[in-house]
C-alpha cells in the first residue's frame, strides 16, 4: 500500500505538470480541468493515507516529487496572473484590459 501512496504523489506531480504545459499555451480551460483531477487525486491521497504509513525510505522521494509539485505551482500561478487580472475586470464590467 505504500507504494500506492507513493503512485499518488506521482500522478498528482504528473497534473501538476501537465498544467503547467496547458498555463504555457494559454489553455485555461485545461488548467482548470487538470485542476479538477488533482483535487479528486488528493482526496484519493488522503484517503488512503489513512490507513497506511509511508516508510521512511520514502519520504525523501516523496519531498522531491512535493518541490516540484510546488515548483510547478508557482510557474503556474505566475502565468495566470495576467489571465486573472483580465477576468477580475471582466467580471467587475471594466473592458478595459491591459492585455
Amino acid at each position: 500500500m505504500a507504494t500506492a501512496l507513493l503512485n499518488y504523489y506521482e500522478a498528482i506531480e504528473d497534473a501538476s505538470t501537465e498544467m503547467l504545459s496547458a498555463a504555457r499555451r494559454e489553455e485555461w480551460d485545461e488548467v482548470l480541468r487538470l485542476e479538477s483531477a488533482c483535487a479528486v487525486l488528493i482526496g484519493q491521497l488522503r484517503h488512503a493515507a489513512r490507513d497506511t504509513a509511508l516508510p521512511k525510505e520514502d519520504h525523501r522521494k516523496k519531498s522531491e516529487i512535493m518541490q516540484r509539485i510546488l515548483k510547478n505551482d508557482a510557474q503556474i500561478r505566475f502565468l495566470a496572473e495576467p489571465w486573472l487580472h483580465d477576468l477580475e475586470h471582466i467580471l467587475a464590467g471594466n473592458t478595459n484590459m491591459t492585455h
